[in-house]
């Protein structure tokens, strides 16, 4: 079945999508940047920029990380960052729901099987 997957753009040209997005939601469910990395299969290098590009995007950080503790710390989200997270996924429900009687418009249309993708 056809699907959306949107990107923010904003003003700054500062960008947040799917993947962005399932690392907030990841980060949250783990309580660290590092387990969120490996749970998504993700290098935790690549997490860091992801996170560290959100909060330059913001006046306020997006995920804080945390010191000490038994675990030797970790990472949470900043209220900013759990407000971004609902923000993006109402957003994704609501263009979900507008797209339905398109999208299965376009799949009815659509060929089946693989195509070569440019």
């Amino acid at each position: 079945m056809a699907h959306l997957q949107i990107t923010l753009v904003l003003d700054s040209g500062a960008r947040i999508g799917p993947g962005k997005a399932a690392l907030l939601e990841s980060i949250h469910a783990t309580g660290s940047i590092a387990a969120a990395a490996r749970a998504m299969g993700m290098d935790y290098k690549r997490a860091w920029l992801l996170i560290d590009s959100l909060n330059q995007t913001f006046i306020t950080p997006t995920v804080e990380r945390t010191l000490g503790g038994v675990r030797g710390g970790g990472a949470v989200l900043t209220p900013l960052g759990q407000d971004i997270l609902g923000r993006y996924r109402r957003l994704e429900t609501a263009m979900r729901d507008l797209a339905v009687s398109d999208l299965a418009g376009l799949e009815q249309r659509a060929k089946t099987g693989p195509i070569q993708k440019v």
